[in-house]
């Protein structure tokens, strides 16, 4: 069976070098290896070839360093890892598998948080939780807007001595009332 883009995308190593060049960054193999110390350098080269085939990421630099290639790789200029065709093509079993991949990259993440000597949920300020709430779709994309607008910036910040990585997972879905017997009952009471 082939592997779709999505497939490709979602899988955990591949995932975490994604979000090392989030937000327009650029960085050298050498740059990823310092934030994703938990991946051994021969994998992150294996990730990296496949990436590159596939046209998730792009080399946008080439630096000569003692006698070397070094790459600066960037995600490409559209910036759109999977199009909305290629979403809206996919069937409801598609889609539930990538949600599991999806969601056992967050178990990934999670366990290598509480696997840490001395991890502190109080200290860190971690947290979990869902929360049901009723928006017309006005209301629900000026919310969207506005959690854009907050969460950008933090976005670009790059890694420092002062700084924590939080990883914030966001799973935004819509039931249909009609489908529940349009009921006024909130779904969490």
């Amino acid at each position: 069976m082939k592997e779709t883009k999505a497939d490709l995308i979602l899988h955990p190593v591949r995932m975490k070098i994604l979000q090392t060049l989030a937000s327009g960054r650029r960085k050298t193999v050498q740059q990823i290896a310092e934030q994703l110390t938990e991946v051994p350098q021969a994998t992150l080269y294996r990730h990296l070839k496949k990436m590159l085939e596939a046209k998730v990421i792009e080399v946008v630099d080439e630096n000569q360093v003692r006698g070397t290639v070094e790459k600066v790789y960037a995600l490409p200029q559209n910036n759109q890892l999977l199009s909305r065709e290629e979403l809206l093509k996919s069937g409801p079993d598609e889609h539930l598998n990538y949600f599991i991949r999806f969601l056992s990259s967050v178990l990934m993440n999670f366990e290598e948080y509480i696997r840490q000597p001395n991890y502190d949920f109080e200290k860190d300020m971690v947290s979990f939780r869902m929360a049901s709430l009723y928006a017309s779709d006005e209301e629900y994309s000026e919310f969207i807007r506005k959690y854009v607008e907050l969460i950008t910036p933090l976005l670009q910040n790059e890694p420092a001595a002062d700084r924590k990585k939080r990883t914030i997972t966001n799973i935004l879905t819509t039931q249909n009332n009609s489908a529940k017997g349009n009921t006024n009952e909130r779904p969490d009471d």
